[in-house]
């Protein structure tokens, strides 16, 4: 029977959630009082979620926590996270710790500038367009400036825009190239619609406009993270064999891909995890970054690391859009308190912590592989899931953690060992 449906959109909530109950579950009421278990009390602020999508069934909680003794260029932040891996945020905590005593987080703003792109095709002469497009220009800018009124009195805008021939890699294939400053705002809607109105005033009846969107690669949107110490001050435990290993670690990863990619996927556990908690696109986040982990034609470590006379320095350059204002950074409560909590940042501010979550997640990662390795410290932290997949009660889940405290943890070790205590009751 097929259960494909007409007009769901239309449907109330609770009539979606019947028809999708009755019709994709062995046991519907168990399905229904588990979507309704996660219904928010406050009518309103239920309404507001509902409002985030489309087809709102229910919510999907993550974690948020709070990763505190963050010093960034000389100021204290407890930074926000959401994110369901268990070792995240006390490992960024940890390091963020590690490092208050030693300085802090440096970071600075390399550049800010993101694109948008018009694609269209062409089959005249190259000239005649190149020709075409520098004698209507200022013409094109002008059509922008209804959109760009308010951002150009913020001293954003439109930075420059150009003709790209690209018919080598595609046949009849051009485009325009356009950079801007988005000041606080991420900026998507606000690079579309200035797209959008460049493509109307550009195109004639031999251009053919494919497409106006910006891009999620932003190479010169750029921050730096980095953190410094002597040698000595990095390890208890014969330092400078340590520094040598953690570099070698980088270095592995910066000719390897296949470590590259694990590498690079610490970083980001500490970059998403803020990037959610201030209702940021973590998607647009990633594919950006990963990107740019390519752009030299393979994929490469995104942080380094050296000594130089007797200083540890540790640092990395990412690109991050990011806003503080527009989309759900100023709608989503927990979106508006994260901000706050930070001391409501500009966008190159929220940059600057983001990248620094990312780096001291790194750090973390690199300090257990090459020390006492990745799963002590790890399954510690999973071995409270384990427990909870096993049912286990209060008296059972303190004799658990106690058994497993200096003993190898894995997941049928403490199912073994929960059974063994059940069977003897």
């Amino acid at each position: 029977m097929s259960k494909i449906i007409t007009g769901f959109s239309k449907m109330t909530k609770q009539e979606k959630i019947d028809w999708l109950t009755d019709n994709f579950f062995i046991n519907p009421i168990r399905a229904k009082e588990t979507l309704q278990q996660y219904f928010n009390e406050d009518r309103v602020l239920q309404e507001l979620h509902d409002d985030f999508i489309e087809n709102t069934l229910s919510n999907f909680y993550m974690p948020y926590g709070v990763a505190p003794n963050f010093v960034i260029n000389g100021k204290d932040y407890a930074v926000p996270m959401v994110v369901e891996e268990s070792s995240v945020v006390a490992a960024a905590s940890l390091v963020a710790k590690f490092w208050s005593s030693r300085g802090g987080f440096k970071t600075s703003i390399i550049s800010t500038t993101k694109v948008g792109q018009i694609h269209f095709m062409y089959k005249g002469d190259a000239d005649g367009l190149q020709f075409y497009f520098d004698k209507i220009k200022p013409q094109l800018l002008r059509a922008t400036e209804s959109i760009t009124k308010n951002m150009r009195q913020r001293s954003g805008g439109i930075i420059d825009f150009e003709l790209r021939n690209k018919t080598k890699e595609l046949a009849n294939y051009y485009q325009i190239h356009v950079t801007f400053n988005t000041q606080d705002s991420m900026g998507a809607n606000f690079i579309n619609s200035c797209l959008e109105a460049i493509a109307d005033e550009f195109k004639r009846s031999d251009i053919e406009i494919v497409m106006s969107i910006l891009s999620n690669y932003v190479p010169e949107c750029l921050v730096r993270a980095e953190v410094s110490c002597p040698v000595t001050d990095l390890y208890e435990k014969d330092a400078k064999r340590y520094a040598k290993k953690f570099i070698q670690a980088i270095n592995i990863a910066d000719v390897e891909p296949y470590r590259a990619v694990t590498h690079n996927k610490g970083i980001m556990n500490g970059i998403d995890a803020v990037v959610l908690a201030t209702g940021n696109d973590f998607r647009a986040v990633e594919a950006g970054v990963h990107a740019f982990a390519s752009r030299d034609g393979q994929y490469k470590s995104l942080s380094h690391a050296e000594i130089k006379d007797g200083i540890f320095k540790f640092w990395m350059d990412i690109p991050l859009a990011l806003g503080t204002v527009g989309g759900l950074t100023k709608l989503h409560p927990l979106a508006k308190l994260s901000l706050e909590l930070l001391d409501n940042p500009s966008a190159e501010e929220l940059m600057q912590i983001t990248a620094t979550a990312g780096l001291a997640q790194n750090f973390a990662a690199l300090r257990a592989l090459t020390t006492t390795g990745i799963q002590k410290g790890h399954m510690k932290l999973h071995l409270n899931n384990i427990i909870k997949q096993l049912d286990a009660s209060e008296k059972e889940k303190v004799f658990l953690i106690k058994y497993f405290e200096n003993k190898t943890i894995s997941h049928n070790a403490v199912v073994e060992k929960y059974r063994e205590m059940r069977s003897r009751k």
